[in-house]
C-alpha cells in the first residue's frame, strides 16, 4: 500500500461515495463485505468492465469519491481503466488484487492509483485508506464544478453560426477573465480557425480518434491559443472519414468542462449531435436564425421538435437583423418562433466582409455588432449588462441609450 498523504487513520470515512468495478462475483462480494463496516455512505457495483473506455465519464456520473477496481479480472485492461479515470475524474482510484506483485503495484501507481489493497482485505487497511480519502476530499464549497457549456446551432447553413460562436467566445474570455475553450465541430470542414486568423496543428479529429487517451493533459496539447487568450480546438483542415461516435463527443465535452470555466461549441447545423451531451439540460443552446421564410420555418420545426420545454436555456438569436426593412413584423416573427427571440444582432455587411477578409474578429472592433455580442457574453457569464471599460473596450454610447435594440429585456439565462 502507498500514499503520500499524512497518516490520518482517525479521520472518518462516513459520507464517502464509492464505485466498485469488478466482473468477478466472489471478489466483488469480498470487497463489499469489507466495506459494510467502513461507514461508506453509498456503494455502487459495476459488474463488468466497460467495452468502450469512452463511456466511463457517463458510468461515473456523478463522480464518486472513490473508484475501486478489481485488478485480477483483466490486469492490462484494468490498468487502462485506472489511467483513463485518473485523466478526467477527481475521484481517488484504488485497486485490489489477490496477488502480491511489486511490479504490478508500481505500474498501478504510475497509472494514477493511490491505494493497492490485497484480497482478502484487512479491515484496518481499508479503513486507513478511506480515512486518507476523507482527508484529501475537498469541502463542498471548494469542490470544482464543471464549466458552463454554450452550444451554437444554426437553422441552416450560412446564418452566421461560426461568426457568432467565435466572437462570443472571445468576448466571454475578455469580459469574464475566465478560462474559455472554443470547440469547432463543423463537418466536414469548420471555419473557426479561418475566422480567428489562427493556424492549428491539431484538431478535433486528433481528440476523437484516440478517445481512450483523452484527458485534460492530452487535450491541452491539442489546443491553439488566440491572441485574446481564448483556447481553440479547431476542426480538421482535411476531409475525414468515418462518423464521430456519441461516446467520443461526450468524452470530449466532459473533459473540456473539467478543464475550462466556459466551453463554447460551434455545432453548425448538426442535428446529428442531438443525442450527445451537447444538448443535455446543463447546456445553454443559442439557436441562430435569420428573418427569412426558410430560416423561420426551420427554426419553428427545431424548437417544437427538439426544444419544446427547454425554457430559458434556449436562447434564440436573430442574426443580420434589419428592423427597418423587415418583411415580417414582430408579431409574425414571435409566432413563427413560438416564443420571443432573446437577441438581435444588427446587420452590418461591410464590417462583416472586411473582418472576414482580414481574419480579424468583429468583437475586437467598435461596432454595433460587437456591442451586441459583448452584451450576450456578459449576460452569459452573470455580469451586469454594462460596464464603462473592460480590457480597453467600451460598451458604446448608442448601446447604452437603447439596449432593447439588441436584445429583449429578458431575465438572465438559467445557471448551467
Amino acid at each position: 500500500m502507498w500514499d503520500d498523504s499524512p497518516n490520518s487513520e482517525s479521520a472518518e470515512a462516513e459520507g464517502l461515495t464509492l464505485v466498485l468495478i469488478s466482473p468477478d462475483e466472489s471478489r466483488r462480494q469480498a470487497v463489499v463485505d469489507a466495506l459494510v463496516v467502513s461507514n461508506v455512505a453509498e456503494i455502487t457495483e459495476i459488474t463488468a468492465f466497460p467495452t468502450d473506455l469512452g463511456t466511463l465519464p457517463r458510468l461515473l456520473s456523478p463522480q464518486p469519491d472513490v473508484v475501486l477496481i478489481d485488478l485480477d479480472s483483466d490486469p492490462e485492461f484494468a490498468l487502462e481503466i485506472v489511467e483513463n479515470i485518473c485523466g478526467f475524474a477527481a475521484s481517488t482510484v484504488m485497486v485490489c488484487s489477490q496477488r502480491t506483485d511489486l511490479k504490478v503495484a508500481v505500474r498501478c501507481m504510475r497509472a494514477g492509483a493511490r491505494e493497492f489493497l490485497n484480497i482478502p482485505i484487512v479491515p484496518g487497511d481499508l479503513a486507513a485508506a478511506l480515512a486518507r480519502v476523507s482527508v484529501r476530499r475537498p469541502s463542498a464549497n471548494t469542490k470544482k464544478t464543471n464549466g458552463k457549456l454554450f452550444v451554437f446551432l444554426g437553422t441552416k447553413g450560412g446564418v452566421g453560426v461560426t461568426t457568432l460562436a467565435s466572437n462570443f467566445a472571445i468576448a466571454l474570455a475578455q469580459e469574464s477573465g475566465q478560462k474559455v475553450l472554443l470547440i469547432d465541430l463543423g463537418v466536414p470542414l469548420g471555419d473557426v480557425a479561418i475566422n480567428l486568423g489562427i493556424v492549428s496543428e491539431y484538431s478535433t479529429s486528433h481528440a476523437l480518434r484516440d478517445i481512450a487517451r483523452l484527458d485534460t493533459r492530452f487535450l491541452a496539447t491539442l489546443l491553439t491559443t488566440h491572441s485574446s487568450e481564448l483556447s481553440v480546438l479547431a476542426a480538421p483542415s482535411e476531409f475525414t472519414d468515418g462518423e464521430q461516435p456519441i461516446e467520443s463527443i461526450d468524452k470530449l465535452v466532459f473533459v473540456a468542462r473539467q478543464a475550462f470555466d466556459y466551453v463554447v461549441v460551434d455545432a453548425g447545423c448538426r442535428l446529428d449531435l442531438k443525442r450527445t451531451s451537447l444538448f443535455d439540460t446543463t447546456a445553454i443552446v443559442y439557436l441562430i436564425t435569420q428573418v427569412g421564410v426558410s430560416e423561420l420555418r426551420n427554426a419553428n420545426r427545431m424548437i417544437t421538435q427538439f426544444f419544446p420545454t427547454r425554457g430559458r436555456k434556449l436562447q434564440i438569436v436573430l442574426n443580420r437583423y434589419l428592423s427597418q426593412s423587415l418583411l415580417y413584423d414582430e408579431e409574425h416573427i414571435t409566432r413563427a418562433l413560438t416564443r420571443p427571440a432573446q437577441w438581435r444582432i444588427p446587420d452590418d455587411y461591410a464590417t462583416a466582409r472586411r473582418t472576414q477578409s482580414l481574419a480579424t474578429p468583429i468583437v475586437l472592433q467598435d461596432t454595433p455588432i460587437s456591442a451586441a455580442i459583448r452584451l450576450m457574453a456578459r449576460k452569459a457569464s452573470g455580469l451586469p449588462d454594462f460596464e464603462e471599460k473592460k480590457k480597453g473596450f467600451s460598451l458604446f454610447s448608442k448601446l447604452r441609450g437603447s439596449p432593447k435594440a439588441f436584445r429583449e429585456d429578458a431575465e438572465p439565462a438559467e445557471e448551467v
